[in-house]
C-alpha cells in the first residue's frame, strides 16, 4: 500500500485568500471608525427592524465595531454584546485557517462543526429574542 506524500509548506499562495480577507476586515474596520453608523443616514436601517420593530441579533453590530476602532470597548460590548463576545472565536478561525493554508492543509477547526453552527444558531436565536423583552433592556443596541 502507498502511502499519500507528505502535505508541503505552500509557497505563500496559500496566504492569498486569508490575507485578503484581512484586507477586506480593516477596510471595512476603516470605513465604519471615519463614517459613525450612530449618525443617521450614513447606513442603511436593518431590515428586520424595519419590518419588525424588533431587534435582531445582528442589531448594533456596525456600532460596535465603530467603538471599537475608537477603542470604547465598554461601548462596544453594550452595542451587541453577543458580536462582541463572538469576536474572538472569529480570530482564531481565520487564523487557524491562515496558518493551514499557509502550510498547504486543509481548514478544519473544532469550531466549525456541524453542532457548533447549530449551536450558535440556536444561541443567536435565544440573543434575538432576549434583547426584545422588557426586563433584557441592556441587551438593546
Amino acid at each position: 500500500m502507498t502511502r499519500a506524500p507528505a502535505p508541503v509548506a505552500g509557497t505563500g499562495r496559500g496566504l492569498l485568500l486569508p490575507l485578503a480577507v484581512l484586507a477586506g476586515v480593516a477596510a471595512a474596520v476603516a470605513v465604519l471608525a471615519v463614517r459613525d453608523p450612530h449618525e443617521p443616514g450614513h447606513y442603511p436601517a436593518c431590515p428586520f427592524l424595519m419590518a419588525t420593530g424588533l431587534y435582531c441579533p445582528g442589531c448594533g453590530g456596525l456600532r460596535m465595531v465603530n467603538a471599537l476602532a475608537h477603542g470604547r470597548v465598554g461601548a462596544a460590548f453594550d452595542s451587541n454584546p453577543l458580536a462582541f463576545l463572538l469576536l474572538p472565536a472569529a480570530a482564531w478561525l481565520w487564523t487557524v485557517w491562515a496558518a493551514h493554508r499557509a502550510r498547504g492543509l486543509p481548514a478544519r477547526s473544532a469550531l466549525l462543526t456541524r453542532n457548533a453552527g447549530i449551536a450558535l444558531l440556536v444561541v443567536a436565536v435565544a440573543f434575538g429574542i432576549a434583547r426584545n423583552l422588557p426586563f433584557a433592556v441592556f441587551l438593546a443596541p
